[in-house]
């Protein structure tokens, strides 16, 4: 295996001839046993499923998952690297999780470990630095730490060379599934670094995806999320595509009950013959998550999206014209380079005309090695894109409530999750999502979870 981050040319010249990154720790040395595992994962849905395959793969060698509050032997941070605010969180984790962990091994990796491994290198805290392809060799790793002293390295292979699929589904929530159905990005919008954390668009077979799905159905998954970076690209490893994904997994060989779900898929992905199939399929629930980033065709043009405000809007209203109960989330960005004082009006007039159910806003931040870094734009100030967020957070939480509104009194489907949550002193309740992702709750009942039940949501059902 080639290492060295060829993004990251600082580390890549410190790499030595054994092709690692030595960090300067004393050595260490734990006596031959199994060990307490402690996961602290950060970011996306494909995060948590990885986390859970690694957590899998550690348990099936008879290693243990720590307590909640027990030290640990060896701590695993799964890292996120979208915005400066994700790399503040990755740090803020872990010095948390050493303070906690005095004497684990600490392995960092993820987005954030692939990106800046020189950085986190210099953190007097971690023990290795392992990147995305790295990231699936650790149970191997925890398998020598038991017998011999360890030397901490930095590991993150040229991300561009990377072309290997490694599948995971996490089933940690006893309800919920994240089924991981395509890693990577082709698309290299311009101010976005996922591609150098994420390596190239890639996907496994369809029928090795439906096995795993029918298994986790079979082994009580009653919901299961269909994640990955840019999933409507699923099928450039194998030929097939993503409405082939979807029919497949609309008929898997078992009479239990089951939905999917699923999550972002880019606008001019989001086919028409998608749409239209999940409104008649028996499985999939009438859900979208579908990212805008602006509604100004201008600021479009400059973060290099495939798309226009215009086709955007086509798809939503394709959607809301065959499944009109529909719940349409819509990824926002503000304060990116290039939006003016005009484009931002322009882009707010646009959102809030849109009849889509929440937004997710995130506020720009600069990435090194991202390509608007290079380009002559209009900065937008600090305090403006915190004005802009505070902005559309408020047009989302409008949105969101009229969309509850609309649909208080209708009869539909939950699934009750297992969380119990206090209400007072001896009072607990219990929540569950409908198809169309609204929240209802009732008194806490062991017996339902894990269930669904038709039921009425409530004339005065609110976010």
């Amino acid at each position: 295996m080639r290492y060295g981050c060829t993004n990251c040319p600082a580390v890549a010249a410190q790499v030595d001839h054994s092709g690692s990154l030595p960090i300067s720790k004393k050595n260490s040395t734990f006596a031959v046993r199994k060990m307490k595992i402690a996961f602290t994962t950060l970011g996306c849905k494909l995060n948590f499923a990885e986390s859970s395959a690694l957590g899998k793969a550690l348990t099936q060698r008879g290693h243990v998952r720590a307590k909640q509050g027990e030290e640990a032997d060896v701590c695993i941070i799964n890292t996120c690297s979208v915005t400066d605010a994700a790399d503040h969180k990755d740090r803020q984790a872990i010095h948390r999780i050493r303070r906690q962990n005095p004497n684990a091994i600490l392995i960092v990796t993820g987005c954030y470990a692939q990106l800046k491994p020189g950085e986190i290198a210099g953190f007097p805290e971690v023990d290795y630095v392992l990147g995305q392809d790295e990231k699936f060799a650790i149970p191997d790793l925890v398998e020598r730490l038991e017998h011999s002293p360890y030397e901490a390295t930095v590991q993150t292979s040229a991300i561009r060379e990377v072309d290997a699929f490694h599948g995971a589904y996490s089933k940690d929530d006893r309800t919920r599934c994240f089924l991981k159905v395509q890693d990577g990005c082709n698309y290299f919008c311009t101010y976005c670094t996922i591609p150098l954390a994420r390596g190239k668009s890639r996907n496994p077979s369809i029928a090795s995806l439906a096995d795993e799905a029918a298994h986790a159905v079979q082994d009580g998954a009653k919901e299961i999320v269909l994640t990955g970076v840019n999933i409507g690209d699923f099928g450039r490893t194998t030929g097939e595509t993503f409405i082939d994904l979807l029919q497949v997994l609309d008929t898997l060989p078992t009479d239990l009950p089951y939905r999917i779900r699923i999550s972002s898929c880019e606008p001019n992905l989001l086919s028409d013959e998608v749409i239209d199939f999940v409104a008649q399929s028996r499985h999939f629930a009438p859900h979208f998550h579908i990212p805008l980033q602006s509604g100004s065709n201008e600021v479009l043009k400059i973060m290099h999206r495939r798309y226009t405000r215009e086709l955007f809007a086509e798809r939503v209203e394709h959607i809301r014209r065959v499944m009109p109960n529909a719940f349409i989330g819509v990824d926002c960005m503000v304060g990116v380079r290039g939006e003016t004082d005009e484009y931002w009006a322009d882009y707010l007039q646009f959102i809030s005309a849109l009849p889509v159910s929440q937004l997710h806003v995130f506020t720009y931040s600069e990435r090194a090695h991202t390509r608007m870094l290079e380009m002559d734009l209009y900065v937008v100030p600090t305090k403006e894109r915190e004005r802009r967020s505070k902005v559309l957070h408020q047009v989302s939480a409008d949105k969101l409530a009229a969309f509850y509104r609309a649909h208080a009194g209708e009869t539909a489907t939950v699934l009750w999750e297992s969380k119990r949550i206090r209400v007072s002193e001896n009072e607990y309740r219990m929540d569950g999502f409908t198809e169309n992702y609204i929240r209802v709750s009732r008194p806490y009942d062991k017996s339902k979870i894990n269930t669904f039940e038709r039921l009425q949501i409530p004339n005065d059902i609110a976010p």
